[in-house]
């Protein structure tokens, strides 16, 4: 179990694949495992790094807040103990926001990121959300709360197709059997980076190229943030998928994994 010391925690990542670095980076809530279906075909062209975040999976979940800026710390730390100079880096969610403060904090290290249903900011609306989200994560089932996590994430059509409905199914049966979900605590010192994220009037500085992607139906960080993000971000191109929201990368899988794959492969 590979577990490295970093920024006062100690951290588990897993790789998988060889070739230039690639440092991936999940959301709130979400352990690095949950990169599986995207490293198992980034894998042919590149060394992927799935790191679990401070706060989740087997890496230490400490008391917060946390914030956007601590958790790149994190990673940069997880980079030098890994002796990489400089990744590539996809970040989804509260991923990407910890992805643009790599990009801000620690330069050097990132040689181009994707940045996936990302926010410079947030608004009232967000605040709520992710507020919410912490009330939900201390009174619901863990089964329940993924239920809840689901809805914000996926779009309609996902849930009216059968098949994709037995992965929602899939989902929440795995919370509910799951031997050690994340604590209220850390998921809400998660949230608190999130909400605190600004760094809108600092993104002129990223100086590494930049693909912003996401879901025009996005209710959870909705395609204006997306798209305020790109245009503050000098070296950036956007998309947006069509009929897509927060878990895009899911919906649209099949141009998912090649157009972020060649994306990459030119930057």
């Amino acid at each position: 179990m590979p577990i490295i010391e970093t920024n006062g925690i100690k951290m588990h990542y897993t790789e998988q694949g060889e070739g230039d670095p690639l440092l991936l980076i999940m959301g709130i809530t979400a352990p690095g495992a949950v990169w599986e279906a995207h490293a198992e075909e980034w894998q042919k062209d590149f060394r992927c790094i799935l790191g679990d975040n401070r706060g989740v999976g087997e890496s230490d979940k400490p008391e917060g807040p946390y914030t956007s800026g601590m958790m790149a710390d994190d990673y940069a730390g997880l980079l030098n103990e890994l002796g990489i100079e400089s990744a590539r880096v996809v970040g989804c969610s509260m991923g990407s926001i910890i992805a643009q403060q790599l990009a801000l904090r620690h330069p050097d290290k990132v040689k181009s990121a994707v940045l996936m249903c990302t926010w410079s900011r947030c608004d009232r609306y967000a605040v709520s959300v992710f507020e919410h989200m912490m009330n939900a994560k201390a009174r619901l089932k863990p089964e329940e709360f993924m239920k809840f996590v689901q809805l914000l994430i996926f779009t309609k059509p996902f849930w009216d197709n059968d098949d994709c409905y037995q992965g929602i199914v899939d989902g929440q049966n795995d919370a509910k059997l799951g031997a050690a979900p994340q604590p209220v605590h850390s998921m809400e010192a998660q949230a608190s980076a999130c909400i605190n994220h600004d760094v809108y009037a600092d993104l002129p500085q990223i100086k590494s190229p930049c693909l912003v992607i996401g879901g025009k139906d996005d209710i959870f960080t909705p395609a204006w943030m997306s798209e305020e993000t790109a245009e503050a971000i000098p070296n950036s191109d956007l998309h947006l998928y069509e009929g897509a929201g927060h878990a895009f990368h899911w919906e649209k899988l099949d141009d998912f994994n090649p157009r972020v794959r060649d994306w990459l492969k030119a930057n």
